[in-house]
């Protein structure tokens, strides 16, 4: 696992996400999916924009609405994944372990607005 900030689990865990999914997007080129790979590429790569963004936020409720935007991100990606296992383009156990990972980003993610919209008021 890349430890690109040191310090911020967050973003560490959804750029090394975002590696997987860079990696599965290759894959899936390779079998000649091409319409998918994309979508969920520009999904993810919009949640880890979102998460990269709220450095430089300009107020507590520009970080919410930032971190909220990487939530619908993340549930777009989710519905691409969907498809991916359904359509029998990835196996089981590869969605399972990126399940896995998908599901502490978003806990992660929920935690930070959440706690975010209590510290607001």
């Amino acid at each position: 696992m890349n430890n690109i900030t040191g310090k911020n689990i967050l973003k560490d865990k959804s750029y090394n996400f975002a590696l997987r999914i860079i990696k599965l997007y290759k894959f899936l080129n390779s079998k000649n999916e091409f319409i998918l790979s994309k979508q969920i590429l520009r999904s993810w790569t919009s949640v880890w924009a979102m998460i990269r963004e709220w450095e430089f936020a300009q107020s507590k409720a520009d970080f919410i609405n930032k971190m909220s935007v990487a939530l619908k991100e993340i549930n777009e990606t989710w519905y691409w994944l969907d498809l991916l296992k359904e359509s029998w383009y990835i196996e089981k156990d590869n969605y399972e372990s990126i399940y896995l990972d998908y599901q502490e980003i978003i806990k992660l993610l929920i935690s930070t607005i959440k706690t975010s919209k209590n510290n607001l008021y």
